[in-house]
This record gives structure tokens, C-alpha cells and sequence, in this order.
């Protein structure tokens, strides 16, 4: 399969700029000017609201919201969280399911590379540190238009959690939230994992298309 371009933006990226540069990405797969990109980067701090956000999920300090058009529900963005936005095609038949199960599976390796176990939830997107209750370390939210997925997946390193305090993050009142850095009881940062998540996303493209998929078959029921 042909090798996905990494972008690797240095410092903060802006998210309304971020969108733009995942538009340009598109346009270019769409067109077949491009096989695909992995967007790496942080962005400042910010909340965006998927297409399912509730008014009850919403900042309850009146922090402003940027509306997006990707899946799922209101989450945040900031400095320490490593974000990963996969620009590429899907394999035909369109199986969106199965490549979010490959996304999670992006974030577990990603977690068990800096020995942190990470794991699935039934009926709930994402991957999740076993504790008690359960945290949620990675969120996903994608965006599919002609056969093309963007926006992705977002990986708690060393952020803070106090802005998740004021919203219903993902829309789930019943779990918590955590970090790489605070499951292993030291510092893991983004850039400790980048490599990791790109070289995954690739693996994942990969097995899309060759029909070997990097999430086990039983997580695809």
C-alpha cells in the first residue's frame, strides 16, 4: 500500500486552522492528487461539538464551542494532548464501524508502548484505562464525504483534566477521564507517542485494504 504522508505540526496548531488544513488534505485524496496524510499535532485550548452535542453537554462556565461537522458529542482539545487526524480513503464496501475499531486500536498500541493497558467498552467509542470507574484516555470522532474519513482520534498525555470539568465530556456522565502521564505515575508526552500513532495509522490503512485488519476480528462484531 502506497506510504501516508505524516505532517507533524511543531508548537500549536489553531483549530480553525487545523479544519483548513484537513479540507486542503482532503481535496487532495478526493482527487487523487494524494493516497492519504496523518495530520500530528496539539492545539491550543479548545471545545468542539460533534453533530450528536446536547445543550445539557455544553461548557457550564459559557466557554465558547466551535461546531464541527465530525461524529459524536462535545469534547476539548489543548496543550499535552496528542491529536491524530487520519486524511485517507476507506476501503469500498465502506465499513466506518470497523475503522473506528482500528482507530481504538491505534490508541491501545499507542498506550501499551509506554506499558499503559488500554481497552475497549462495550457500547462506548474510544479506549479506556481499567480503572474504577473506567477512564477514557482516547476519543474518537470522524467525518466520512465521498468515501474520505477525516478528523480522528485524540490521546490524553499530560494535559490538564480541569477543563473537562465543566462539560459532559463525549457526552458520558457515568466514567471518568485520564491521562497517559497519570496511569503510568510519570510524564509520557505527545511526542513520546507520535511516532507510535502514525506508524499505526499506517498499519491500519494497510490491513484496510489488504483485508488483514490491525483490530482482532472478534471487535468488529
Amino acid at each position: 500500500m502506497p506510504e501516508l504522508e505524516i505532517v507533524r505540526v511543531p508548537g500549536l496548531l489553531d483549530y480553525n486552522e487545523g479544519l483548513a488544513l484537513q479540507k486542503r488534505l482532503k481535496a487532495d485524496v478526493v482527487a487523487a492528487r494524494s493516497p492519504g496524510a496523518v495530520v500530528l499535532c496539539e492545539h491550543p485550548s479548545v471545545y468542539t461539538a460533534g453533530r450528536r452535542t446536547r445543550p445539557s453537554d455544553l461548557p457550564t462556565d459559557g466557554s465558547p464551542v466551535v461546531q464541527v461537522d465530525r461524529g459524536g458529542r462535545i469534547t476539548w482539545h489543548g496543550p499535552g494532548q496528542l491529536v491524530a487526524y487520519p486524511i485517507l480513503r476507506l476501503a469500498e464496501p465502506l465499513d466506518v464501524v470497523a475503522w473506528v475499531r482500528d482507530l481504538e486500536q491505534v490508541i491501545i498500541d499507542a498506550a501499551a508502548a509506554v506499558g499503559i493497558t488500554a481497552e475497549r467498552i462495550d457500547g462506548r467509542s474510544g479506549a479506556w484505562v481499567p480503572t474504577s470507574p473506567p477512564a477514557k484516555v482516547g476519543a474518537i470522532g470522524l467525518h466520512v464525504a465521498e468515501g474520505v474519513t477525516s478528523h480522528g482520534i485524540a490521546i490524553n498525555c499530560e494535559n490538564d483534566l480541569e477543563a473537562y470539568a465543566t462539560i459532559v465530556p463525549c457526552g458520558i456522565a457515568d466514567a471518568g477521564v485520564t491521562t497517559l502521564s497519570r496511569a503510568a505515575g510519570h510524564r509520557v508526552a505527545a511526542d513520546e507517542v507520535a511516532d507510535r500513532v502514525a506508524a499505526r495509522v499506517q498499519a491500519a490503512f494497510d490491513g484496510m485494504h489488504t483485508g488483514n485488519r490491525i483490530a482482532r476480528q472478534e471487535t468488529l462484531v
